[in-house]
């Protein structure tokens, strides 16, 4: 299928009504995707490639980017403005591949424009903006969906499942170190580009609402902090703790999950064994012991459950697109996405207060 783009700002079918149908001969969503950067690629990839959804245009202001997007997809229209996009009465959906700082303002003119929006964590720069947005998509009846991608691997699902199933027993914390040498970003500091994994991930796992968060953090080599530790609270003394860096030498994906049942070890760098559960714990059998020390340990098997083999993106793009066809929620909605925004406010609020508690 080839397309032009008429003077109104409408892509037109050349073809007879090929963008309409694919593969099986179902209807698709057609998608418009903003940005063609770092992650911008992977999303027109996949959409390209699933049956339900059909890419129709790319926007990019780079001409390199735009040049590199016409010679991997020539049967995709590419813009270098998103009115051009946005306008289209020929896009179902638009997907957001851009800065935070972007964030607002494409979501924002998507909605207006009758759009469903898939946008790039963290999903806005601040939770006014957030609120606004998920009221519009309300009063127009549009989906958003904010890329929390770890939620759709199956190191996530599975940790989920043996939650769901009391497999670690009552939970007691979440440790995570999620550090690297760079990349240092411009626009914002270490706790908004990288914690937001973690603080989905959380939100989606822990079945708690937070109540207060604590953080500290330094700035080194520019007017952004490089390193911080968050700490999360939650009722029933669950307890969150988050270092990010991009200041390590090494590449560090590792989180631990302690239950009152068993502990959990994952290690996303880890090729074939991501997930370690431990049969270990410790106890107290009775009150005494509690006053004078008497603390049995318990140490079992190990075991390592098998994962789905996903690639995490594809299967949360073609959720939106079931989202979108047969009229569901997503469950990595706008609110999530407010939710883990109000936690990135908190935690800086928390850091220019020399980690002073900031109550949710």
């Amino acid at each position: 299928m080839s397309t032009v783009l008429q003077p109104a700002g409408q892509f037109v079918e050349q073809a007879s009504n090929e963008s309409m149908h694919k593969g099986s001969g179902e209807s698709v969503v057609k998608f418009g995707v903003v940005g063609y950067g770092y992650w911008g690629p992977n999303v027109v990839r996949n959409l390209d490639q699933l049956d339900g959804s059909t890419v129709v245009a790319v926007c990019d202001k780079s001409p390199t980017a735009r040049k590199r997007i016409h010679k991997s997809y020539p049967h995709v229209k590419v813009v270098s403005e998103t009115a051009e996009l946005m306008s289209s009465a020929d896009i179902d959906a638009v997907a957001i591949v851009t800065p935070v700082w972007t964030h607002f303002e494409l979501t924002k003119a998507a909605l207006q424009n009758g759009k469903h929006v898939f946008v790039e964590k963290p999903f806005t720069s601040d939770s006014a903006q957030a609120e606004e947005l998920i009221n519009l998509a309300e009063k127009k009846h549009l989906k958003i969906m904010v890329d929390h991608t770890f939620l759709f691997t199956g190191a996530v699902k599975k940790i989920g499942q043996l939650l769901d199933e009391g497999a670690l027993g009552k939970i007691y914390y979440y440790d995570s170190t999620r550090v690297n040498l760079g990349l240092f970003q411009h626009d914002v500091n270490v706790i908004w580009d990288l914690a937001p994994h973690d603080l989905s991930i959380i939100d989606h796992l822990i079945k708690e609402t937070p109540e207060a968060v604590s953080a500290t953090g330094q700035t080194h080599l520019n007017s952004h902090e490089d390193i911080a530790f968050i700490t999360v609270y939650f009722p029933h003394k669950i307890i969150a703790h988050i270092n990010v860096n991009w200041l390590s030498p090494v590449k560090v994906r590792t989180t631990l999950i302690g239950g009152e049942k068993k502990m959990l070890v994952w290690n996303d760098l880890e090729a074939d064994e991501k997930i370690k559960v431990y049969d270990k714990g410790v106890h107290i059998s009775s009150p005494e012991g509690v006053r004078n020390l008497l603390v049995n340990y318990r140490s079992g098997d190990m075991w390592s459950p098998q994962l789905e083999q996903i690639e995490a993106l594809k299967q949360e793009l073609a959720y939106f697109v079931d989202c979108i066809s047969n009229n569901h929620a997503p469950f990595n909605d706008g609110a999530a996405g407010l939710r883990v925004v109000k936690l990135l406010e908190a935690a800086n609020e928390s850091v220019r207060k020399r980690g002073a508690l900031v109550h949710l």
